[in-house]
């Protein structure tokens, strides 16, 4: 796999009907031509992906929004004026020529604009938009660098545009419109004040367990191959461990090697800054996971709105939560 900052490059294997990788803010993206069919289904084989996960396809203007997708509501609009770009998608009535293997056959399509330089040049130079779901194997870590996407997929994809390391590190929140109300089925940086900032006369609810009509709704997702335990105790979790070496996820705490199982500290934020822990937390896990600790200790993160996000992603990517009384 060659990582270069060619768009130049990354074009020509698009045109080419090839599957690259793709920085964005959010997390690197594996990419396809949303019109060949044959590139959708090498994403799939390279991801390991069930087919009935349906794609997120990113644009770079309006028009190309246009090119996929139809009956799209005036809030969306809205939304897009104020997000786009940004780590907002939104799933749209798609047309019907967009071909269903993208769509998981649902006759929805979900689009962003992603806030990347890179990205976005490549995808103004395009005459496509482009799909790209996460580019992890199916279930594991998000990445969040080109040497994640590599370490993944070496011999599997020809190249990586290499945009450095992700902006925001969490994947992009989520919406549909529905009875002219606002559904969230997954959140991420972007929040329902956020949108309801852009539109505050419309109903906008939470509907997180939908299990089909989203992209990265499957329970378990984001996980390392080292036991990933969280906890709402950690001392308690740390002795009742004390036979195991431990790498320890940490947020705004002085935590030292007070214990003698710890064998490696990430703090996510010494601030308290979630939106800082966001954008650490995919790589801080990949470093953990390269250590060949016996598992990896997280403290849940607050329970604010950000917080409750970040929780999700720990439980997901979970072996089992240590609940202390």
């Amino acid at each position: 796999m060659i990582l270069s900052t060619s768009v130049q490059l990354a074009k020509t294997y698009l045109e080419k009907g090839g599957v690259i990788g793709l920085p964005t803010e959010t997390v690197y993206g594996l990419a396809g031509n949303i019109w060949d069919q044959e590139a959708i289904n090498k994403i799939f084989t390279i991801k390991e992906r069930p087919k009935s996960h349906p794609l997120i396809a990113h644009v770079a203007h309006w028009e190309q929004v246009e090119s996929i997708a139809t009956n799209i509501p005036a809030m969306a609009q809205l939304l897009a004026d104020k997000f786009w770009p940004g780590p907002l998608t939104m799933i749209l009535s798609a047309k019907p020529n967009v071909p269903s293997e993208a769509t998981a056959g649902l006759g929805t399509i979900a689009v962003r604009m992603p806030e990347h330089p890179l990205a976005l040049k490549l995808l103004s130079a395009l005459p496509f938009p482009l799909v790209a779901p996460s580019a992890n194997p199916f279930g594991k870590i998000s990445p969040t660098s080109a040497m994640h996407v590599f370490s993944y997929f070496k011999g599997k994809i020809p190249l990586t545009l290499d945009g450095g390391n992700c902006k925001v590190g969490l994947e992009s929140t989520i919406i549909g419109f529905k009875d002219d109300a606002v559904v969230i089925y997954r959140q991420g940086i972007i929040s329902k004040d956020d949108i309801l900032e852009v539109i505050p006369n419309t109903a906008v609810y939470y509907d997180i367990d939908n299990q089909s009509n989203y992209p990265g709704s499957h329970r378990a997702h984001y996980a390392p191959k080292t036991p990933l335990i969280i906890t709402d105790s950690l001392a308690e979790t740390l002795e009742k461990y004390d036979n195991s070496k431990i790498g320890l996820l940490v947020l705004g705490s002085d935590t030292e090697s007070t214990y003698s199982n710890i064998a490696a500290i990430r703090n996510l934020s010494k601030a308290n800054d979630l939106k800082e822990a966001a954008s650490n937390l995919y790589a801080f896990l990949h470093e953990l996971d390269s250590l060949n600790l016996d598992m990896i200790v997280a403290e849940l993160f607050p329970a604010s709105d950000l917080g409750i996000v970040l929780n999700d992603k720990l439980i997901r990517a979970s072996s089992q939560f240590d609940q202390h009384a």
